[in-house]
């Protein structure tokens, strides 16, 4: 792609690199530059030979170059009249450069003649360009050569001693043989060179005569000049006419004067310099003419003079004149007076001293400034002499005045040098200059101008500050001027000398104002009189600053009257030296205060009469705009009574109000523009003013004052920025000038920092000036100056006399459209987001016809070469259009995409260009790859390459950046110039990108790149510097960005694919112990933020991004550990320390925001590691004490986030689960109780405030869900991981683990947290609010009650009024269809049924633990929720969702608790009692018929399809709908899971018929009474099965009867067999679907259900027998059938028994089961049953007799 390396450096390309202005900047690199170009600097301009027949021999041979290219080359040889070589090389040079199309449509333009035609002329201006180029390289060497401050001064210096030689012979001869050329015509160079083609070439012709003028100039500032080079050059520019005779003058039209000018100017002062008048001058001073070069050639001297006399009828002879004069008066005072007198005489005629400052002023505007400096330097010298040598009145020829005026304006723009003002304050007052000086003194105050116009050239820096101040302060002379001599005065008889009889006030100003006075007897000397008047200069000692205060105030008394514009005349100088003045050195400022403080008046008065005087209006403001730099506050308050600005009559309030402009008046400044500026086309003020707002609006002004300056700002955006260039102008560069102004005072207040600016209601200069551009034609002003396009900038910047220049039209037009780009940039950035596309992005973003839409534009800047910044910022504008604008950049483009892709890459390709520019290329194609779909794909450039059948291969095409980019990365280029760690970096980062957004044809490419991951993870083997000695903190990000890189590597590619390379360099990375290098280095970072002042943390985006990747690289080796190669344990627990570190640094050092930041960063972390590395950390040393360190930190300090704080809890409590606490490390158990108590009380309380407030607005609402609102509105406060939550459950698993619970007790009879809790609770379940604090609250309590001191606490804390009534909102009780009051919701998911749940076992827990002291409590509990308990009974036989049964295992649970307290419950609620013991039965009815019928359960299953559907009536008819998941899956997989669903509910089944049982034992008699004691009351106990033996129905109207307890006693009993059956098929056998363990519980739960039914049976049986009420023949039924059932299920029975059968769960099944034990005899041991079978045998016995 690049040839750059193939060709010949070009000759601009050289230039850019001297500058310094390329990547190249090291001494060395510039210094190898030079040595290798030495030859082309020397030859110069004869570098570019002519055409000759061998060069063109050479082209022909050239196999290396194509054919088209070699014929056009000789095209070009032809046009320019230049070699074939040189116009091959020109050639390529041009294409690699400057060409804007690509490779394709060149051979189209070559082929095509008029596209190639046009070619040819652009290569001619790229010809002249480098010609130009190749001079000013020189000219720069020349400048800056001697110049300590430059960095390249030994290089340059090095360089010119070698080309010294023969340099000037050479560029002389160039110099004649340009302006004795003849013209080129068509006949001689082909028919392209038209007589604009010779206009541009004459044009061209002019310029390199002038730039070799310059360098022979400044050759020989600084090299002495031998006599006969002088006559050589003498003769020269005569015979050319100092440039006004050029062989082809013809040619010369306007445009050119400037140019025919300087070349004069450069002639004259070539001579002058070449006469050496500094050394004659020395020499005189010394007494040693003889020393002078001149003095020893006398024949030089006689030839000169001879050719002097024909001198004098152009201007640019005076300066050549006047130094010859000196230098004959000088070297030989005694010879030919008449002749010296002569030429004197004939340069004073020539006005030669206006001619030197105007040469002056032609030279500083239009070249570089060394030039003009020296230039200066050469005119002090030639004056300073002059004025010694010779009286000032023999120097005047037309009037005193107008001479005199003209020397000191020659001797203002001389002292304008840099450094002449020190050497003339060192100087002898009487020499030189200073003679002009005492001049003007002598005239002083009469003539007030010319002595001011010279000390305000004498200000130059803090030292001649102070020399100028006390100059002025200490005067002795006061000059006067009478027409007719005064009374009060006594003369001598000559009238030589007067004297004061009375003393004057010199001027009429009141009492009380400051004044001077002439004493009485002050002697005054007559200089002049005669008829005219008298001039006497008194002599008095007084300070001028005070005459000066006189002056300013007479101007304002005098203001309305006819003297206003002599007076300006006087006080015009006095403010440009107090602007002067202020603006070098600040600290003299008070001194001015009587001057400074009277500015504010004079402008008010100055602008409010009819015809204002400009120029001193423009002076004051200057003045204010330099005070504002450093007390913005007090010039705003002082300019806001004047009247000048604008200002509003209304206060602001709204924008519209602002935008419209209502109200506002423009001021006297305003009136100003409209009525004197714009007609006269002069805009000092404007540009004074735009240079006021823009220094008070940096100066940060306070809020008040910055909307005072809204009326100003207004005016700006709308009446001058829309028109200011249609404005009429009379000088040149004003209306860039003003432009780059307006934009820069935009610029200021788009940067204002958001504390200057008050962030209220109304408007803001920041919002004001945004909404103007956004929305108003003020940003279609600033899109119109972003549409100059880089051809105009081009134009202008060539049209510049000296485009090496600082300073000029070009550059400003440069620094407008930059600062352009940048308000766009920030206008977009700051601006309000809105659904509506402002005008600004419809203007930006527009596609126009022809390829002139402002994308393009801007993207055409890249072609641009003067200023680097200029395509940077276009390119950085286009990166936040690609962003923000909804608009594909590439369709933009047009056909002109591939081209400026071309340019891109051709920059971002060169070793030598400005690496700025190439990052911030690569920041935009980073930011296209996720944006800008098609742009991207251009700029890959990847070509398909046929693979096998239907897969496509990639390759990279020619024009792909990403060949710069693998560059770039590559090991190898590693620090060296053009790689500098920014642009890797970038590289770095576009590669992130491709990663992020999945460009898998681009990724496929760079995998299959050999190296691509060697080089790739290089910098994550880099041994970094320590955190606090950063200096290049790109570094971090680079490291971050290789981390992402591999990270999103590992997780998108399957292991097996992963590339053996990137395989290798992580096995690399884990042997190299780089896992414990960079854990140790990310924690050693956040220390040092922890450890920084927030203000003192210069890198901490970087530092946050690469802590970002670490993290994301440590949570992928987790769930990667094998690819990661982090498989030992010990660099896991390093690892995981290190973030335990991390985060205690983090949290614990300081508050600052960045710490907090990286604190939850680092916490999640944290987290994560936790719960994956949970054997690592179950062997780490202490954890608890450091989280517990973190916690109170955390809890101390509001600042930190809700999550962290939630983040560190659940830490807290992972933690605890994991280790315990260290086998009874108790010591930080009350520390930490005691902290998360007071979370919880706090954060309950907050809850509760919350709830209420959330309560009030949701009333105010109509049907607005209570959830929903609370979703809306509050859901900070209760969230499944919110720290109220977390707090719950930590506080649960610290209580869980403080058994004896001595601590807990302490620290909650120091904090209400029960009360609080209970509180919250209590309101959340009245509104329905809170569900997951209300779960973990219950919880909590849950594990309290489990103990006997906790279950007194929680009772004694109200429990029962928490939870009792306020309950009963949680659920509804339908009357229709039981099943519809149950949730068919998972039973896992958070649910306000699983709240009823808690709460029921929450009692049952109480109950169980308190007994006696909680039983009243529970009765009403039961009493409260009756109809729900009942309602859930039956519903198990409608609702067999997991969720329904379980809350009837609670249910049951709690009844079987409440159970034991039969006679209390009886005593209170009888009714109740009887129908729960119904519903009991009828339970276990329900249970017995699902279990024994396992299809039928299994349809009921299967037609409530699992726990998908809402709750519904039972019965119904369609067929279940098929989730896709299972219809996708297995038959096989399919009937399992069904299978492991139906066992899942059959065990809850089975559960709630255990208890069922065991409760119903509470309610029948016990066996061994009923069966011993004769005289037992039997109504005491009801009979609870009826006289039945039918199998149990699944019909309500059939009651539970004795067949119902022996078919429950037979299902147990075939379960029990199944189970232990091994032949089934696996696939669905029970012992397949469940664990060993399970099939263990299951086994002793079926058992327990037996002996219970069992119990029941034989009770509720002798129940019967003894009942009197029962017929004796029903009692002889039911003994036979209880003989015959049971005899039969005691010999199954003892079949099991003899296998081994598992024992009755005694309690270790189930949570509830009541604490006597079932049978009197079991002792759970294989012979404790034999007992149980005994005692059913017993009975058989008792039945059979």
């Amino acid at each position: 792609m690049a040839e750059s390396e193939l060709t010949v450096r070009s000759c601009r390309e050289l230039w850019t690199i001297l500058l310094g202005r390329s990547a190249l900047r090291e001494t060395a690199q510039i210094d190898a530059e030079l040595d290798r170009h030495r030859d082309r600097l020397h030859q110069g301009l004869r570098y570019y030979k002519p055409p000759s027949s061998s060069s063109a021999g050479k082209v022909k041979d050239n196999k290396e170059v194509a054919q088209p290219l070699k014929d056009f080359g000789l095209r070009i040889s032809k046009l320019l009249a230049l070699d074939e070589q040189q116009s091959v090389q020109l050639l390529q040079c041009y294409l690699q450069e400057d060409y804007r199309g690509t490779r394709d449509s060149l051979k189209v333009v070559l082929k095509d003649e008029r596209q190639s035609q046009a070619l040819l002329l652009k290569i001619a201006d790229y010809y002249y360009e480098e010609r130009m180029c190749l001079l000013r390289c020189v000219l720069l060497l020349l400048t800056y050569f001697q110049d300590e401050r430059h960095p390249y001064r030994a290089e340059y210096s090095n360089c010119v001693n070698k080309l010294e030689k023969d340099l000037v012979s050479n560029y002389q001869s160039q110099f004649e043989s340009l302006f004795k050329a003849e013209a080129p015509t068509w006949e001689t160079h082909g028919n392209l060179m038209t007589e604009r083609q010779v206009s541009r070439w004459f044009l061209q012709c002019l310029r390199e005569q002038s730039l070799l003028l310059e360098i022979i100039f400044l050759y020989y500032a600084y090299f002495e000049m031998r006599p006969s080079d002088l006559l050589s050059f003498t003769k020269m520019f005569k015979e050319q006419g100092f440039g006004l005779r050029q062989t082809n003058r013809h040619l010369v039209d306007k445009s050119m004067d400037s140019l025919v000018d300087r070349i004069g100017y450069l002639s004259s002062l070539i001579l002058v310099e070449g006469m050496d008048i500094d050394f004659l001058h020395k020499c005189a001073l010394e007494d040693s003419t003889e020393q002078h070069q001149f003095f020893s050639a006398p024949d030089v001297i006689k030839e000169m003079s001879q050719l002097l006399m024909t001198f004098g009828d152009i201007p640019h002879h005076g300066p050549v004149l006047l130094a010859w004069v000196l230098l004959r008066h000088t070297l030989r005072p005694d010879e030919s007076s008449p002749v010296i007198r002569r030429i004197g005489n004939t340069a004073l005629q020539l006005g030669v001293f206006k001619y030197l400052s105007t040469m002056l002023k032609g030279l500083v505007l239009s070249g570089n400034n060394c030039t003009a400096s020296t230039a200066k330097m050469c005119i002090y010298g030639l004056l300073s002499f002059v004025i010694t040598s010779f009286e000032e009145e023999s120097l005047q020829t037309d009037g005193v005045a107008t001479q005199c005026s003209h020397l000191i304006d020659a001797a203002c723009e001389v002292l304008s040098a840099p450094n002449l003002p020190e050497v003339f304050w060192e100087m002898k007052p009487n020499m030189g200059l200073g003679m002009i000086l005492d001049s003007a003194v002598g005239m002083f105050p009469h003539k007030i101008g010319p002595l001011l116009q010279l000390l305000t050239a004498l200000v130059s820096n803090k030292l001649t500050v102070k020399k100028v101040y006390n100059f002025l302060d200490k005067m002795s002379f006061f000059t006067q001027v009478y027409k007719h001599k005064p009374n009060d005065i006594i003369s001598k008889d000559d009238e030589t000398l007067w004297r004061r009889q009375t003393p004057k006030l010199l001027y009429p100003l009141g009492s009380g104002q400051a004044n001077l006075w002439l004493p009485q007897g002050v002697l005054g000397q007559v200089m002049i009189a005669g008829e005219q008047g008298y001039v006497v200069r008194w002599d008095h000692s007084y300070s001028s600053w005070t005459l000066f205060t006189c002056e300013v105030e007479m101007l304002l008394h005098v203001v309305s009257t006819a003297d206003v514009i002599a007076h300006c005349v006087r006080v015009k100088p006095i403010l440009d030296l107090v602007h002067k003045i202020i603006s070098t050195d600040w600290t003299v400022s008070d001194c001015l205060l009587p001057l400074t403080s009277r500015i504010y008046m004079l402008l008010q008065r100055l602008t409010s009469v009819i015809n204002p005087p400009v120029d001193v209006i423009a002076s004051c403001v200057n003045c204010l705009s330099v005070l504002a730099a450093r007390m913005p506050g007090k010039v705003w308050s002082s300019l806001h009574h004047t009247g000048f600005l604008p200002f509003a009559s209304n206060p602001l309030t709204t924008m519209a109000q602002c935008v419209s402009a209502e109200g506002m008046k423009a001021g006297n400044y305003g009136n100003l523009l409209v009525q004197i500026e714009q007609p006269r086309g002069e805009y000092s003020v404007t540009i004074a003013f735009l240079r006021l707002i823009t220094t008070l609006v940096k100066g940060q002004l306070g809020s008040t004052q910055n909307k005072g300056l809204i009326p100003c700002v207004l005016l700006v955006l709308k009446e001058m920025l829309p028109t200011y260039h249609k404005w009429r102008y009379n000088t040149y560069g004003v209306r860039e000038k003003i432009g780059c102004l307006i934009l820069e005072l935009i610029h200021a207040i788009l940067n204002l920092s958001p504390e200057g600016e008050d962030q209220g209601s109304t408007p803001t200069l920041q919002s004001l000036c945004i909404y103007c551009l956004a929305n108003t034609e003020a940003g279609q002003a600033v899109v119109n100056i972003m549409g100059v396009g880089v051809d105009t900038i081009d134009l202008v910047l060539a049209a510049q006399p000296s485009s090496c220049g600082s300073e000029g039209p070009g550059q400003t037009l440069i620094q407008t459209v930059k600062l352009a780009f940048s308000v766009t940039n920030n206008v977009i950035r700051l601006k309000p987001l809105s659904d509506v596309v402002s005008p600004l992005e419809q203007a930006l973003t527009q596609h126009g016809g022809h390829g002139n839409n402002l994308i393009v534009v801007l993207a055409k800047y890249i072609y641009h070469k003067h200023d680097p910044a200029l395509p940077r910022l276009a390119i950085q504008l286009l990166k936040r259009l690609a962003t923000v604008a909804p608009m594909s950049v590439y369709a933009c483009l047009g056909s002109d995409a591939a081209a400026i892709r071309d340019a891109f890459l051709t920059r971002l390709q060169s070793k030598t260009e400005d690496m700025r520019i190439k990052v911030m290329i690569l920041e935009f194609l980073t930011v296209a790859v996720e944006t800008q779909p098609g742009l991207i794909e251009l700029f890959l450039n990847l070509e398909v390459k046929d693979g096998s059948e239907g897969s496509k291969e990639f390759l990279l095409g020619e024009w792909s950046c990403l060949h710069v980019v693998l560059d770039l990365i590559d090991s190898k280029q590693q620090g060296k110039y053009w790689c500098p760690p920014l642009l890797h970096r970038a590289a770095l980062a576009f590669l992130l990108a491709l990663w992020q957004d999945r460009r898998d044809s681009a990724i496929s490419v760079l995998r299959a790149k050999e190296r691509f991951w060697e080089n790739l993870t290089t910098p994550l083997f880099a041994t970094l510097t320590p955190p606090s000695d950063t200096t290049e903190p790109c570094v971090l990000e680079t490291c971050a960005f290789v981390m992402k890189i591999i990270g999103l590597e590992i997780y998108y590619v399957v292991s097996g694919s992963l590339e053996q390379s990137l395989k290798d360099g992580l096995q690399k990375f884990s042997n190299a112990r780089r896992y414990e290098y960079w854990s140790q280095y990310v924690k050693s970072l956040v220390c040092h933020v922890a450890e920084m002042e927030e203000e003192g943390i210069c890198s901490f985006q970087e530092t946050q991004m690469l802590i970002s990747a670490w993290r994301m690289l440590l949570i992928l080796s987790t769930s990667h550990s094998d690819v990661m190669q982090l498989t030992e344990d010990s660099t896991k627990l390093k690892l995981f320390m290190d973030v335990l570190d991390g985060t205690k640094a983090a949290l614990t050092t300081r508050t600052s925001g960045p710490c907090l930041n990286l604190g939850s960063m680092m916490t999640t972390l944290l987290l994560i590691l936790l719960k994956q590395w949970r054997g690592v950390v179950a062997t780490a040393p202490d954890i608890l004490s450091p989280l517990s360190l973190i916690l109170e930190s955390v809890q101390a300090n509001q600042q930190i986030m809700e999550r962290t704080k939630a983040k560190i809890f659940s830490a807290l409590i992972s933690v605890l689960q994991i280790q315990g606490l260290n086998g009874g490390d108790i010591s930080q158990l009350p520390q930490l109780l005691l902290s998360v108590c007071e979370t919880v009380k706090d954060e309950a309380l907050a809850l509760i405030d919350n709830t209420r407030h959330m309560s009030q607005t949701a009333d105010t609402m109509e049907d607005e869900d209570s959830m929903e609102t609370e979703s809306a509105r509050g859901p900070q406060k209760d969230q499944r991981d919110g720290v109220c939550v977390l707090a719950l459950h930590l506080a649960k698993e610290l209580c869980r683990t403080d058994e004896d619970g001595e601590h807990w007790v302490s620290v909650m009879r120091n904090i209400p947290v029960l009360p609080s809790v209970l509180s919250a609770v209590e309101l959340s379940l009245r509104s329905k609010h809170n569900l997951y604090f209300t779960e973990a609250a219950l919880h909590l309590l849950l594990t309290l009650a489990r103990t006997p001191q906790g279950a007194a606490a929680v009772a004694a804390a109200g429990v029962i009024q928490t939870i009792c009534l306020p309950l009963l909102s949680v659920y509804e009780v339908s009357s229709n269809e039981a099943s519809q009051s149950f949730s068919r919701k998972s039973q896992d998911s958070a649910c306000w049924p699983g709240v009823y749940r808690l709460c029921m076992s929450l009692m049952e827990s109480l109950l169980k633990t308190l007994r006696y002291n909680f039983i009243n409590e529970a009765l009403d509990f039961v009493g409260v929720h009756q109809e729900r308990i009942l309602q859930c009974l039956n519903a198990v036989r409608t609702v067999q969702s997991l969720s329904c049964l379980d809350e009837a295992d609670h249910t049951v649970g709690f009844l079987l608790q409440l159970s034991s307290f039969c006679k209390e419950w009886q005593f209170h609620l009888p009714k109740l009692l009887r129908d729960i013991q119904v519903n009991l039965c009828y339970l276990c009815q329900t249970c017995t018929y699902l279990l024994h019928s396992k299809k039928m359960l299994h349809h009921y299953l299967q037609a409530k399809n699992g726990e998908a559907l809402p709750p519904a009536p039972l019965r119904r008819t369609q067929r279940p709908p098929q989730t896709p998941s299972k219809e996708a899956a297995g038959g096989g997989e399919r009937e399992e899971a069904e299978q492991k669903a139906l066992l899942a509910v059959q065990c809850s089944l089975l559960k709630i018929l255990s208890k069922t049982l065991a409760t119903l034992q509470h309610f029948t008699p016990d066996c061994c009474q009923i069966l011993m004691d004769q005289c037992m009351d039997l109504a005491e106990y009801r009979t609870l099965f009826v006289l039945s033996f039918t199998t149990p129905a699944f019909d309500p109207d059939v009651a539970p009867s004795f067949g119902t307890l022996l078919a429950t006693i037979n299902v147990a009993l075939s379960m029990l067999s199944e189970i232990e059956k091994k032949k089934e098929p696996v696939s669905l056998s029970i012992a397949s679907l469940a664990s060993s363990e399970e099939i263990q519980a299951l086994k002793s739960l079926l058992m327990f259900t037996m002996e219970n039914c069992f119990y029941v049976l034989i009770s509720q049986a002798v129940r019967c027998l003894k009942d009197p009420s029962i017929l004796p023949r029903d009692k002889q039924r039911l003994k036979q059938e209880l003989s015959s059932e049971l005899s039969t299920l005691l010999s199954s029975l003892s079949r099991h028994f003899r296998r081994g059968s598992p024992s009755s769960p005694a309690s270790g099944i189930l949570p509830s089961t009541q604490s006597k034990p079932p049978t009197p005899g079991s002792k759970g041991s294989h012979e404790g049953q034999e007992p149980f079978i005994q005692l059913v045998q017993a009975f058989v016995r008792l039945v059979q007799r």
